[in-house]
């Protein structure tokens, strides 16, 4: 399980609930800087890097995801799954909240200065700041695995008391990866700071496998179908000691590059005139905007966990919980991670040098067509997503310990979520238009009313829908948390910019949504023939959706052009001259 992060440690493990963030992007996807030189060199360094660090990326989110499929198989949707997923949870964010937010947005620009400034070229710098990230990652470490019992009861006050000794007792071994979790992106920010972006890309791959081999394991041993009554304790062992080991594999492959790169740790505690003191004053409203992040998460697993109990108390034998609400997630954000963030990452080292020349044209100019290019993927895939939710979810996760049912729950929350991929997306770029300009002040505020909206909706619909529902209207309400976010920063931007090229952009949605329209009747169309002539079952689940997104691609790509969408003959003027070369 996840949480939204503004840092970019490893996404695949984690997912999301915290109205105001909703981050995925990997270390990868950091912008790769090299030495200029006379231009060749770097050129081809910088490919090369943008090469492993994109291959990286993809096998980090491939195995990332089959990581979830086995979790859903071992451990499925129901109090055992949300017990694993809510102890999983809170390192993360407790690294978040005191560490992780810092990362990007300070010790990376802090160090890559001391080591342009310092005489020594920062050494003595960075031995300072991974002495005290040491003993502090010990200290909090610590304290976590001795508050577990307090942890999980404010993140699952609704437990049942078997399904609460069950979470804490994966968290006494869960919450060990604070530790690793802080010093791997600590040596990943000081890779980066050495032009080295291979290892940080893919050491969480050996993670993800470690994973994935537990879970296998798990199944093998325990079998499908257990409870938090039923599981042993040697079995919950495994769970807990083996899922930590993939975090202790990630750190120690990160720090053997880190020492092949002549980094060799000297301890030092004389933090006095290190300069890091004033350099974290810089990320106070950094660390606003996180918590905000971190209490949406909050007020979701709260809801999900304790209307996935009252489900099943009354008698709905479908996982309803965080669980189910995560592996949508996990679905939900593979989009956004493989397409918006790479143009997102692209744009934004172009959009902060214009905001630093004060050319707010360009920045405009660039927000504009980022989000159009992204649009015209993102709408027809979204809408796709909508569709085939149930059939895509059940195809994925409906094996052992996920009953068909409880997949079925998972796709129609992935299904709401869907409906809000592009708000989602046009929310993330505007923050970067904000962090461009050096502002991390009002994106702070904004993911303030962010988080009042989806709370006020997830509690009302934990209220109001039946418990195995409220799921679905949790997510509903983080979509629209987006809508009013978006709203609200769009009004900011617009001012400050003189206007964000607003028809134009409008007019676009409008086009690429009619233009989609066809597709979305034709895909409907394709799913009742193959649930007519097939029923429900593995080849309606598989050939509906491809043979439905083949027709509605086809269609969309065929009215796109008749409504003389400009990105549409952008993006296929820019294959046609890939392949000709």
């Amino acid at each position: 399980m996840a949480t939204e992060t503004t840092n970019g440690t490893d996404e695949t493990s984690r997912s999301a609930g915290a109205a105001g963030s909703g981050d995925t992007d990997d270390p990868g996807d950091q912008e790769t800087s090299v030495d200029s030189g006379d231009g060749s060199g770097a050129s081809g360094g910088m490919m090369r890097s943008s090469m492993v660090m994109a291959a990286g990326t993809m096998v980090s989110r491939v195995t990332g995801f089959i990581k979830v499929v086995v979790l859903a198989a071992a451990l499925g949707t129901h109090l055992l799954g949300d017990a694993y997923n809510t102890a999983q949870t809170i390192p993360f964010i407790i690294n978040d909240l005191l560490i992780g937010g810092l990362m990007v947005s300070v010790i990376i620009p802090f160090l890559v200065k001391r080591r342009k400034r310092d005489s020594d070229g920062g050494v003595k710098t960075e031995n300072r700041l991974f002495t005290a990230a040491v003993v502090l990652l010990l200290g909090i470490t610590l304290v976590a695995i001795l508050s577990s019992q307090l942890l999980i009861n404010l993140y699952a006050s609704r437990f049942t008391e078997v399904q609460s000794e069950v979470s804490v007792y994966l968290a006494r071994f869960l919450l060990a990866q604070i530790f690793f979790i802080g010093l791997s992106g600590l040596i990943s920010a000081m890779l980066n700071t050495r032009d080295k972006f291979g290892a940080p890309v893919w050491a969480p791959v050996l993670n993800n496998l470690v994973i994935i081999t537990v879970g296998g394991l798990f199944l093998a041993v325990a079998g499908p179908g257990h409870t938090p009554e039923t599981v042993s304790q040697g079995d919950l062992t495994l769970l807990g000691l083996g899922t930590s080991m993939g975090m202790v594999l990630q750190a120690a492959v990160l720090m053997v590059s880190l020492w092949r790169t002549g980094f060799r740790w000297r301890p030092r505690l004389d933090l006095r005139g290190s300069g890091l003191g004033e350099a974290l004053r810089t990320a106070g409203w950094m660390l606003v905007y996180t918590m905000m992040t971190q209490l949406g998460l909050l007020i979701t697993t709260n809801l999900a966990n304790a209307a996935n109990v009252a489900s099943l108390e009354a008698g709905n034998n479908v996982g309803a919980g965080i669980t189910a609400y995560n592996y949508a997630y996990q679905l939900f954000q593979l989009p956004y991670a493989i397409i918006a963030v790479s143009l997102i990452t692209v744009l934004l080292p172009q959009m902060s040098g214009h905001a630093a020349d004060e050319r707010w044209d360009e920045v405009r100019a660039g927000f504009s067509r980022t989000l159009r290019v992204s649009a015209l993927i993102l709408v027809p895939v979204a809408l796709a997503m909508a569709l085939y939710a149930t059939q895509v979810s059940v195809l994925v996760f409906a094996r052992g310990s996920t009953s068909a049912a409880d997949a079925q729950n998972v796709g129609t929350v992935l299904a709401v979520m869907s409906l809000g991929l592009l708000p989602f997306t046009i929310f993330q770029l505007m923050l970067r238009v904000f962090f461009a300009m050096g502002d991390t002040r009002t994106p702070a505020l904004i993911s303030m009313a962010n988080v009042g909206v989806h709370g006020l909706l997830a509690l009302t619909a934990y209220l109001v829908l039946p418990p195995n529902q409220a799921v679905v209207g949790v997510a509903g309400g983080f979509m629209l948390s987006f809508v009013s976010g978006l709203t609200i920063a769009g009004v900011i931007l617009s001012r400050r910019l003189g206007g964000l090229d607003g028809r134009r952009v409008i007019a676009t949605l409008l086009r690429l949504h009619l233009a989609a329209a066809p597709s979305v009747a034709a895909g409907l169309g394709v799913l009742w023939l193959f649930e007519t002539w097939y029923g429900e079952g593995l080849v309606t689940n598989i050939g509906a959706p491809a043979a439905g997104c083949v027709v509605g691609a086809l269609l969309f790509l065929l009215f796109a052009r008749l409504l003389r969408i400009q990105e549409l003959h952008a993006a296929l003027d820019l294959v046609r001259s890939r392949l000709r070369r």
